[in-house]
């Protein structure tokens, strides 16, 4: 048996480690509380770009790069007669990866009456199957959210053909899963040389920058990405805003029942 000396120096170093891990939560916690309070009273008297005519529902999409966001403060912004109602928040990347920022902000724009949608970011040189198992296993939708949504915008070294592939992978077993056919992120250049006719099917949310009206580009799309440049109050970092093609009942069809 260990002597009374041995138990102690034992005894003192759990005590040290233990207190050691106290602290760090306690400055990591301290840290958060900083980060949301600065959040918190981040102001900006306007969006600061320009808001596309002709479209009424406008929304951000979001990651860990905008930091700890003040969520009750992006609901309350108006800038004339534009409310933000709605955001994508990125939840996964490649076949392991969770954004650090995913479970927080997920609970937070619902809880703020933002619709919500969550999308995967692809790694082409990934396994389409795995990295959607990895959506899968970090995003529960629920009725009011929107489809899932696939983030694809690189070839990673790999062919054309190859990235079909793998993206109609983690389609497949997404729609399998969520019994919703899911949405495709892309860019106009990528969708037409990457992607083209063989993804019409799914619904598209298409970046496509500095265009006043509308993105460029020969087949239907539901969202746009309009800019990378905008401001919301409770956001301290620069935000990406999107539109929505449609009305609120075609916005209702959309969402998960």
């Amino acid at each position: 048996m260990p002597s009374r000396k041995i138990k102690k120096k034992i005894f003192r170093l759990a005590f040290i480690s233990l207190l050691a891990v106290l602290l760090a939560i306690a400055a990591w916690v301290g840290y958060q509380w900083l980060q949301y309070r600065k959040a918190k009273f981040t102001r900006y008297p306007e969006f600061g770009i320009s808001i596309p005519d002709g479209y009424s529902i406008h929304g951000i999409d979001v990651s860990k790069y905008q930091r700890i966001i003040a969520w009750e403060e992006v609901q309350k912004m108006k800038v004339k007669n534009i409310q933000l109602g709605f955001a994508f928040i990125k939840a996964t990347e490649g076949i392991g990866n969770t954004d650090e920022q995913f479970y927080r902000n997920w609970k937070k724009a619902k809880a703020n009456g933002i619709i919500r949608g969550a999308y995967h970011f692809f790694i082409s040189s990934k396994d389409g199957k795995m990295q959607a198992e990895n959506f899968i296993d970090k995003v529960e939708l629920q009725s009011g959210d929107f489809p899932p949504v696939l983030d694809v915008e690189q070839l990673n070294g790999i062919s054309v053909s190859e990235l079909k592939k793998e993206v109609k992978k983690w389609l497949d077993v997404t729609e399998n899963y969520y019994h919703v056919k899911p949405i495709i992120y892309t860019n106009v250049d990528f969708y037409n040389h990457c992607l083209g006719s063989e993804f019409d099917e799914y619904p598209l949310w298409v970046a496509h920058y500095y265009q006043p009206q509308q993105p460029r580009i020969n087949r239907g799309w539901i969202f746009w990405q309009h800019s990378g440049e905008g401001h919301v109050n409770g956001i301290i970092s620069k935000v990406d805003f999107n539109v929505f093609g449609g009305d609120s009942l075609e916005l209702k069809h959309i969402l998960i029942q």
